[in-house]
Order: C-alpha cells, then sequence, then structure tokens
C-alpha cells in the first residue's frame, strides 16, 4: 500500500477537504484526488460518498481510518529508528496568542520530558495563520481551535466562550455597547456580532487584534467588553454575566499534527501530550 497515498488521506480524515489535505501534503487537488482513486483501486472499496455537496469518508473508508494511522506511525518510527542519530530533534510549534498563557506552557513542559533534547521552535499568530503555516508545512504541529464535535487533531479540553470586562468600569449598560475582539476569523468574533445583533443591541467595534494581550489590556482599561475563551481570559479581568450579553459558543482546543513525511512529533506522542495535559490540569 502506498505510504504517501495513506499519508494523504489521513490529512483528509483529519481535515474533511481535498483542498486542506493537498495543502498540508504539498500537493496538487488532483494529485491527491488521483492518489485516492488508485487507493481505492488497490483496496478495491470505494472510500468515499456523496453526503449532500460534500464528500464524506464510506463505511470502508472509516474502517481503513482506524488503520491507517497506525500504518503511518510505525512506518515513520521504522524510517526515524534506521535513520536515528545524535541529533537534536527540531520541532516547530504554533500556538495562537489567546492559549500562549494557559495551554502552551503545559505542552512544553510535557515535550521536554518525552523528547529531553529537543529543540523546540514557537510561534505565537493568530489561528488563521497558524492553520495557514500547517497548511505549507512551516510548523510540525500546531494548538488550535476548533468545533466540539470536529474531529480534527487530538483534543486537549474543551471551553466556552465568556464576556470579559474591566474590574473597575462597568460599560455594560452603555449604548452602543463599545467591544473589543479578536480578527474576523476568530469564532467568537462572530458569535459576539451575530448574538448582538439579535438581541438588537447596538455596538462600536473599537478595535479587533490577534493578541489576548492586547484585547485584555484594552479592556482592563475600560475601552470595551472582550468576547474569548474562558481560559484565555485567566485571572486578568472579570467575567460579565448578563441578560443583555448574548451566549457565546463551546470550543475545542487540539493539538494538530502536520502531514509532512517524519515530523518528530508522532501520533503515538501527541496521545501521550493529551492524556498528560488530562493529568496536569
Amino acid at each position: 500500500m502506498d505510504i504517501d497515498a495513506l499519508r494523504s488521506f489521513i490529512a483528509f480524515v483529519e481535515t474533511g477537504s481535498f483542498t486542506r489535505a493537498a495543502k498540508q501534503t504539498h500537493k496538487t487537488q488532483s494529485a491527491v484526488s488521483m492518489q485516492m482513486k488508485r487507493l481505492e483501486g488497490e483496496l478495491g472499496k470505494g472510500l468515499f460518498e456523496k453526503e449532500g455537496r460534500n464528500l464524506v469518508l464510506s463505511v470502508q473508508g472509516r474502517r481503513l481510518a482506524l488503520y491507517a494511522k497506525s500504518l503511518l506511525q510505525l512506518h515513520d518510527e521504522t524510517v526515524a529508528a534506521l535513520k536515528s542519530s545524535d541529533v537534536r530533534p527540531r520541532l516547530h510549534l504554533g500556538c495562537p496568542d489567546d492559549y500562549a498563557d494557559s495551554i502552551l506552557p503545559s505542552i512544553v513542559k510535557l515535550l521536554h520530558s518525552y523528547l529531553p533534547k529537543l529543540d523546540l521552535q514557537i510561534t505565537c499568530a493568530s489561528s488563521y495563520l497558524i492553520r495557514m503555516m500547517l497548511d505549507s508545512g512551516e510548523l510540525d504541529a500546531a494548538i488550535v481551535t476548533r468545533l466540539p464535535d470536529s474531529e480534527e487533531g487530538y483534543l486537549l479540553t474543551t471551553d466556552v466562550g465568556v464576556w470579559i470586562g474591566s474590574e473597575e468600569v462597568d460599560i455594560t449598560a452603555q449604548n452602543p455597547l463599545p467591544i473589543v475582539l479578536f480578527q474576523k476569523d476568530c469564532k467568537f468574533h462572530l458569535a459576539a456580532i451575530d448574538g448582538l445583533m439579535k438581541l438588537g443591541r447596538e455596538y462600536s467595534l473599537m478595535a479587533s487584534s490577534s493578541s489576548a494581550t492586547a484585547i485584555k489590556g484594552m479592556v482592563k482599561q475600560g475601552l470595551g467588553l472582550g468576547a474569548m475563551a474562558k481560559l484565555s481570559a485567566g485571572q486578568d479581568c472579570c467575567v460579565i454575566e448578563s441578560e443583555n450579553l448574548p451566549p457565546l459558543p463551546s470550543i475545542g482546543i487540539a493539538l494538530v499534527i502536520s502531514s509532512r513525511a517524519h515530523s518528530p512529533l508522532s501520533a503515538e506522542l501527541a496521545q501521550q501530550l493529551v492524556k498528560g495535559f488530562a493529568e496536569m490540569t
């Protein structure tokens, strides 16, 4: 069985899209499609089926997914063992700024406990840029926000969105309501604005930023209310609960591994990180 085709198949399983699978494996979408057709021909089974406008895994595709990760893991471990040397493994990890205080330190501690000689490089950027870098192969792995029912990556924890405000200045009754939010690609940005519009509340978007530190700084100064994951809010700002504010969605926070070959972060290690993180929290 073609290992490279299996790698593309797993990229589709994790992203749910041939387009993103192609980006993560550095191939054209047509090349990935051809790989899947050859894989189906080799197995004599259809691996995909239509569900509305979307392409999803068939029963046989889901069965293959159960084994494919193990096959890739065994392949990569074999190659790594044969090529092993005293060279320090290098891992480039991406993390949105909003998880830099809450999630990242525990993951770094766990990585060094499993890989003592690890050369760890960390890039903090917006979730949008993190995903682009992951797709392009610039990152080996990343901590990302996903929908609670998504199967992307390895789930670290779940969280809920909250409104945050200054402990010293109450601006919840102001009209229009001043708000400071993450960029438009953030789920909380969309949910906050859509929710306020449905409540009929006028708002004034004071600023959008990819930095949780910047948002919390503006919130603490009373420039506006913020909307972010409860984990990201930390102890810096107070959580605001009000009938005049719309509820914010729940999210999943996951560790996603690049599908490029021979990443130092294997599926087995990712599972150990998830287990270790749960024990630490």
